[in-house]
């Protein structure tokens, strides 16, 4: 049995849905194992491209189960939005779907309550997508969350929706237009009904799976710099993202993983606020946005750009355990005179090469440096390691020594095959 987990090394958004499709080729279950609809993993196949907030990025290959786990908050709405689209694309996935009875349910206050707490400026308090992600999983740890299971079996949901639409009204407001408990009671048990078929005991489903010998690849959303416990709190995501979060969000024990696999751009972007050591200015900023199309497949914020941080990078190899590292978007930097590496921090004097745990102390790191120089060729059509120009191999190359494990693949173009395996 064969366990292995995808994570993302930077402050998400790093292409982990183009690496877990090419990797479900070889995979006989894909499993998404926390986030929401606060993601977007953006698949190109065939010259179309997909952008998937909920399903597991294996959807996209004939015959591949997938499963969203119990660590996932799951937008009804948004899930059937995203099947309707599958099957207009004529990709269908009847009997190979599950979703965990134990996953929690964005509801429609959990919006309501993220827009108000969020505010109207610019950018929020902390820059979240306002997709209700948050306070979904604040109910989960409060122990009144609404969960696949609750819809299904109907007893106690309308008590629950009330509990919901109070918690929302103390927030928002007593004059906010919000759906009342009947009307959304009657909804959320539609989508019950809708979802009854897909939903099971994922736990029993993977464990029995990994059991008869199957490869099964567990992917999340958003990147370890956005943990919860491992990013930059505040400024972070509201579940684990890193690999441990894996074997909780979907009920599977350690002893099963075999691989992490970390995947991380050629360089850095980050959306919303936090602390950014490697963040280049305005207009330097720009210029790598356009080149990377580096706009947000869920919002379409402008991403902020930077350099390659290799003291991030050598944070999420150690709390994830990875084994080995994807580059990503290397065809970005192609047009590039020079490329800088993140190699230490300058914190008020003190040089360091691990990342503070205070955000506002890691707002005050300087980054310091080493240049590599550009290759000034298109790397889109290499195919394998040999292909590439001496100085992407020099570049890719001095990423490996500074992180400490090996890479196992480079990604030179947003297709399938334009990948290369090392």
């Amino acid at each position: 049995m064969a366990l292995r987990i995808i994570v993302g090394a930077q402050w998400g958004d790093e292409g982990k849905g183009k690496i877990v499709d090419v990797l479900s080729e070889r995979a006989d279950v894909i499993a998404r194992h926390q986030g929401g609809p606060n993601a977007g993993h953006t698949v190109v196949v065939d010259g179309h491209t997909y952008i998937l907030h909920l399903l597991p990025s294996g959807v996209l290959r004939p015959g591949k189960t997938n499963v969203v786990g119990n660590g996932v908050v799951l937008s009804p709405e948004t899930f059937f939005t995203e099947l309707d689209e599958l099957d207009k694309g004529g990709i269908s996935v009847e009997g190979r779907l599950f979703v965990s009875e134990r996953a929690h349910i964005i509801t429609a206050y959990h919006l309501a309550v993220e827009g108000a707490e969020e505010g109207s400026g610019a950018g929020g308090r902390i820059g979240t997508t306002r997709r209700g992600v948050g306070p979904a999983y604040r109910d989960k740890a409060g122990r009144f969350g609404i969960r696949v299971i609750d819809l299904i079996r109907a007893s106690g949901l309308r008590d629950a929706v009330g509990r919901n639409l109070e918690i929302a009204r103390r927030i928002v407001g007593a004059e906010a237009d919000l759906p009342e408990v009947e009307e959304y009671t009657e909804r959320l048990a539609a989508f019950g009904e809708k979802l009854e078929p897909m939903a099971a005991d994922v736990s029993v489903l993977l464990n029995e799976a990994l059991s008869k010998g199957k490869d099964v690849l567990a992917e999340g959303a958003q990147g370890t710099l956005l943990d919860i416990d491992h990013g930059t709190y505040p400024f972070v995501t509201s579940s684990n993202s890193v690999a441990g979060g894996a074997c909780t969000g979907l009920g599977v024990g350690p002893k099963a993983v075999e691989e992490v696999i970390g995947v991380a751009k050629a360089y850095s972007t980050r959306v919303g606020r936090g602390p950014f050591p490697t963040e280049l200015p305005p207009d330097q900023a720009a210029s790598l946005r356009e080149a990377g199309d580096e706009y947000g497949a869920t919002t379409g914020r402008p991403r902020r750009c930077g350099w390659l941080d290799a003291v991030v990078l050598r944070h999420s190899v150690r709390v994830n355990g990875m084994s080995s590292l994807v580059i990503t978007k290397l065809d970005v930097l192609d047009e590039l005179e020079e490329i800088k590496i993140c190699t230490g921090y300058d914190l008020d004097g003190d040089l360091r090469d691990t990342m503070p745990s205070s955000a506002e102390e890691l707002s005050r790191c300087r980054p310091v440096y080493q240049s590599v120089p550009g290759w000034k060729a298109p790397v889109r059509r290499a195919r394998k390691v040999a292909d590439l120009p001496p100085e992407a191999r020099e570049y890719l190359d001095r990423i490996r020594d500074l992180v400490g494990i090996p890479l196992g693949m480079v990604s030179v173009g947003s297709g399938r095959e334009e990948t290369v395996f090392c």
